[in-house]
């Protein structure tokens, strides 16, 4: 445990830190000439905020990662800071580079991919793209990864055509629960801050089956994206002077669902296999979010791509909740959602069962009180 808490906080220094600088330096100057680069969101329509705001946060973001990531590379390949760390982890260290080393390639593709979805959302912004394009390319981006570079699902499933579909949607999924998500200060960024959080503790404590070493370069790949994350939450808390946009909530969305999928969850070998559910009960409100959003719209009669106030956030403040108030309720239920994930990988079946009972039951309660509320 001393073990894991060290190599947190060398993931807090080493990852979380730089990036949250880069990004929220870097979101100065965006927020400044927003308007030169049309990327202004405009009150009206089901936008709540009542004065045009801009939207290149996830310019800053995507430069926190991209930024802290060659950083890293540049430090992999030249080893000798190691030498400075503690003599506790130097060693640990210099193992985890050696390894890193083999993976840049990967990590660089993953890169190109996601920026890929950032010009995406980047001219979505701007101008607007019709749903079907925008889809489109979440899926050929999905597909690439999935398909081309090889990362996908440990679903413990005998056919692999099946795992890989799964991977497939899970990215998609991921992407537009976070860009729905998206929608008071601070929301869609906390919640992902949470995620990412919550997932790289999973990662430093459950170890590799196949080497039984934590999982740091994962752990370290969710850690870069929470400080992008952080240094981005500087400028977008109440009252937001910048928001993520697409542009941000489709990266984002896209690098917690290749890591989970990066990630190796303790397998039948020690009688864990339910910890592969542990991304799924991370992600829970996010996905509650969507899955509600497009029943509703569904049973409206409506598309389910016409955006409009009836998310779970906009549901909270139809409770009585000022919205400051909905945003820290869902960070609350985020944060239970993710200590459940921890949980869900460090205990036998009967106890995970009682975890995502928990689980349920809390969503489940939400439900009950919310339409409650519309029965009014």
């Amino acid at each position: 445990m001393n073990n894991a808490f060290q190599l947190f906080i060398l993931l807090l220094v080493g990852a979380t830190l730089p990036a949250m600088i880069v990004a929220m330096l870097a979101i100065y100057p965006i927020r400044r000439h927003a308007i030169r680069l049309g990327l202004m969101d405009r009150p009206g329509g089901h936008k709540a905020h009542t004065q045009a705001t801009p939207l290149g946060g996830g310019i800053g973001i995507a430069l926190g990662v991209v930024v802290t990531f060659a950083i890293a590379t540049l430090a992999v390949f030249w080893t000798g800071w190691i030498d400075g760390l503690p003599e506790s982890l130097a060693g640990r260290v210099a193992i985890y580079a050696d390894g890193a080393q083999t993976r840049i390639g990967m990590l660089w593709s993953l890169i190109g991919a996601g920026l890929v979805l950032v010009v995406l959302g980047f001219v979505d912004d701007r101008r607007g793209l019709p749903w079907q394009f925008r889809l489109a390319v979440q899926f050929g981006v999905a597909i690439f990864t999935v398909y081309g570079m090889g990362i996908g699902l440990t679903a413990f499933i005998g056919l692999a055509w099946l795992t890989k579909l799964m991977s497939v949607l899970w990215i998609v999924a991921v992407i537009n629960s976070f860009n729905m998500l998206d929608n008071m200060d601070g929301l869609s960024g906390g919640v992902a801050a949470v995620i990412a959080t919550s997932m790289a503790i999973v990662m430093i404590s459950t170890p590799d089956p196949a080497t039984a070493k934590p999982q740091l370069l994962v752990a370290a790949f969710l850690m870069v994206v929470l400080g992008a994350l952080l240094g981005f939450l500087w400028h977008n808390r109440p009252p937001a002077k910048i928001f993520m946009g697409d542009t941000g909530s489709y990266l984002v969305g896209y690098l917690i669902s290749v890591a989970m999928l990066m990630a190796t969850f303790a397998g039948g070998g020690e009688g864990r296999p339910h910890a592969v559910l542990a991304p799924l009960c991370a992600m829970a409100v996010p996905l509650y979010d969507m899955c509600t959003v497009l029943w509703i719209r569904i049973r409206e009669g409506r598309s389910p791509f016409q955006a409009d106030r009836r998310h779970f956030s906009h549901r909270l403040v139809e409770l009585g909740m000022t919205r400051p108030r909905a945003v820290v309720t869902i960070y609350l239920v985020t944060a239970t959602c993710g200590l459940a994930a921890i949980l869900l990988t460090h205990v036998t079946v009967l106890q995970a069962i009682t975890v995502l009972g928990i689980v349920g039951c809390m969503l489940w309660l939400i439900g009950i009180l919310e339409s409650t509320r519309w029965n009014q």
